[in-house]
């Protein structure tokens, strides 16, 4: 059967693949457009498979608040390069998943890649269209939902990092401020109570090393550790940080000004946690040339 320009131009716009993949499978199924596109998938399958195994430490953090200010949602999808997390492919498909995010009941990493876009295809099915298309292992590494009684804010510092704030009370211009704040200092949680006992006592310890060589009395180097603590727990909780627009006040002092307080918050930077491969393209482009 003759393949035209027709049918590979057809096959090019439902499938996004390169013209001379789409020809190849339209003349190993004959002509027949479904059959063709069966095949692609089941062979973009296979592919996405392959790469599932590879390092993705870059990408974009989606993020985003519904009209009502009650719910919230962020999620951080991996790919390979920046130069793929920059395109509109990608790019977009982050904006669908945040934005089905937002709308549904989502609760598990199933789920989610379950979930139906608006293009009403899975998550998943996309996803691995989009590893097929663009040759990189994408992932979504984790997101977060949130559904509040009070006030919901977000803040997206470029593409790479993205904070949730859920307030006792909506307040979009109190919200946004200190999801800037997280941003920029990442306290490890909100108050002092929700410092683990391990992470203090381990603290206490290097500062009582500290502070017995100092040979000053026992009650003086007492005062000195609970100071030490007292500090500590200021710099690592967000209530206790001097607020990053004004650090002559607190964020605890801030909030407690509006009569508002803090309930959570999440704070997702891409990359973070993940070991990324060092490549050293000299090398790389050396050893090849001794193979040639």
């Amino acid at each position: 059967m003759s393949i035209t320009a027709v049918m590979v131009k057809e096959l090019r716009e439902r499938t996004g693949s390169g013209m001379m993949e789409c020809k190849k499978a339209l003349v190993e199924a004959n002509g027949d457009l479904e059959t063709a596109i069966e095949n692609m998938r089941k062979a973009g399958l296979a592919k996405a498979d392959k790469k599932a195994g590879r390092t993705a430490a870059e990408g974009v953090i989606g993020a985003k608040v519904s009209d009502d200010g009650k719910k919230a949602a962020i999620v951080d999808i991996n790919c390979e390069t920046d130069f793929v997390a920059k395109g509109d492919d990608f790019v977009n498909f982050v904006n669908s998943v945040t934005d089905a995010l937002l709308n549904n009941d989502v609760e598990s990493p199933e789920q989610l890649l379950a979930m139906t876009l608006a293009n009403g295809k899975t998550v998943d099915d996309v996803r691995r269209e989009l590893i097929v298309k663009l040759g990189e292992n994408i992932a979504i590494r984790r997101f977060e939902k949130y559904n509040a009684e009070g006030g919901v804010a977000c803040y997206l510092h470029g593409s790479k990092i993205g904070v949730l704030v859920e307030l006792a009370k909506a307040d979009d211009e109190l919200g946004k401020d200190i999801a800037m704040h997280v941003a920029a200092i990442n306290p490890s949680c909100v108050s002092e109570e929700q410092v683990s006992q391990e992470a203090i006592a381990k603290e206490k310890e290097i500062f009582s090393a500290q502070a017995l060589e100092s040979g000053k009395p026992a009650e003086i180097v007492e005062k000195m550790i609970s100071g030490r603590i007292q500090k500590f727990l200021a710099e690592v909780t967000l209530l206790g940080q001097p607020f990053v627009k004004d650090d002559k006040i607190s964020v605890g002092k801030l909030v407690a000004s509006k009569g508002n307080s803090v309930l959570r918050f999440v704070r997702l930077e891409v990359g973070e946690g993940i070991e990324k491969k060092e490549e050293n393209f000299a090398d790389e482009v050396m050893a090849q040339v001794r193979g040639a």
